[in-house]
């Protein structure tokens, strides 16, 4: 079982990071493509990478 708050915690963290760009690209005046792309591929790419690391597939302790 994974632990409920380390994945929450994760996630709020890329979502943050998502935020992030969206307001870099929106500042730099960027095309609505990337703006629409480049926050989801950070989540995505994120998600994964702490996936592999073993971050979400740790048992939560007693």
């Amino acid at each position: 079982m994974v632990s409920k708050p380390r994945v929450a915690l994760g996630m709020l963290v890329l979502a943050v990071l998502a935020g992030g760009m969206i307001a870099l690209l929106v500042s730099l005046e960027a095309d609505a493509f990337w703006v629409k792309t480049l926050p989801i591929a950070v989540m995505v790419g994120g998600a994964v990478f702490a996936q592999s690391l073993g971050l979400f597939t740790k048992a939560p302790k007693d």
